[in-house]
């Protein structure tokens, strides 16, 4: 996985679609990161954006990994292009 997010819904999206691909159900997930399902469900949606902490722990239980870059201009990798 090579996406890139830059707002919370976004990211979002990426971890419930990298938690699905791991076939986890949102219990599932909150209990590897040591967090609350409800914790998971308001990431998914993007109604309530995650700490810092909370969103590396996530990636860590799904064995994704947090990169800063230089901000691209719309090279083809944004997550509005997958849909």
């Amino acid at each position: 996985m090579n996406d890139l997010a830059r707002t919370p819904q976004q990211l979002g999206t990426l971890i419930q679609r990298a938690r699905k691909a791991q076939c986890w159900s949102q219990t599932e997930l909150a209990e590897r990161a040591g967090l609350r399902q409800a914790t998971i469900s308001g990431i998914e949606t993007g109604e309530k954006p995650g700490r810092l902490d909370t969103i590396l722990a996530l990636l860590a239980a799904l064995d994704l990994e947090f990169r800063v870059a230089a901000r691209s201009r719309g090279q083809g990798q944004d997550i509005e292009d997958l849909f």
